[in-house]
C-alpha cells in the first residue's frame, strides 16, 4: 500500500547547509585530528558560496562529564578542556559564523535543528567527522522524519577508510538518507 503523500526525492523542498563540528580541535595535529578536514572546508565554502545559509555546530564538552561520558574522556584525557577553551572555536575559511548549535553529544540533531528544518524539508549535511557526528546526526534527523543529504567531499572522517565505511552504512537508508558530491548539488 502507497501513501500518496511518500515520495522518493526531496523534490524541490528548501535545503539547509548544516556544518557539522568544523572546529580547531578537529582541525590541529592532536588525538582528534581529521585529516581531510581542510579539503572538506573547501567544499563546504563552496557550498556556502552558493547561497545556502549554513548553520553551524559545535561539539563543546561537558565538564560534568555524565554516565559513560566520564570513561569516553578517560580514553581521551587531552580533550578534557573547558567548554571555553579555543580549541572549540570554528575554523572555517570562506563561511560567515554568526553563533553555533553548540551540544556536548556526537549528534547535533536536537530540538534547535528540528525548529529551523521542519518535516518534508532537506537538511544538508556536512563537516566532521563521517564517521561519528555526522553518521548520529543523520540518524537523529532520519528518524525525526527529515530528509537528509550527505556531501561526500564535504564531510571527512578519522580516515579515509572510516569515512567510506559510514558513508556506505549512510546510503542503505536511501531514501531518507542519501549520499552526493558537492557538484551534484552546485550543478
Amino acid at each position: 500500500m502507497t501513501n500518496s503523500k511518500s515520495r522518493t526525492a526531496t523534490g524541490g523542498a528548501k535545503r539547509h547547509l548544516v556544518v557539522i563540528d568544523m572546529q580547531r580541535a578537529f582541525r590541529e595535529a592532536g588525538e582528534w585530528h581529521v585529516p581531510r578536514y581542510d579539503e572538506a572546508a573547501r567544499a563546504i565554502a563552496a557550498l556556502s558560496a552558493s547561497g545556502m545559509d549554513p548553520i553551524l555546530t559545535r561539539f563543546v564538552p561537558d565538564p560534568e562529564e555524565k554516565g559513560s561520558w566520564s570513561s569516553y574522556y578517560d580514553r581521551w584525557q587531552s580533550m578534557r578542556l573547558d567548554p571555553a577553551d579555543q580549541l572549540w572555536d570554528i575554523e572555517l575559511q570562506g563561511v560567515e559564523v554568526s553563533g553555533s548549535i553548540d551540544l556536548p553529544t556526537f549528534s547535533k540533531w536536537g530540538e534547535e535543528l528540528a525548529e529551523r528544518i521542519p518535516v518534508g524539508e532537506e537538511m544538508v549535511l556536512t563537516g566532521v567527522a563521517t564517521d561519528c557526528c555526522i553518521l548520529a546526526t543523520a540518524l537523529g534527523a532520519a528518524d525525526a522524519g527529515r530528509y537528509v543529504t550527505v556531501v561526500e567531499d564535504a564531510c571527512a572522517g578519522q580516515s579515509d577508510a572510516a569515512h567510506d565505511q559510514a558513508l556506505v552504512l549512510l546510503e542503505l537508508l536511501s531514501p531518507m538518507v542519501r549520499v552526493v558530491k558537492s557538484d551534484t548539488l552546485l550543478g
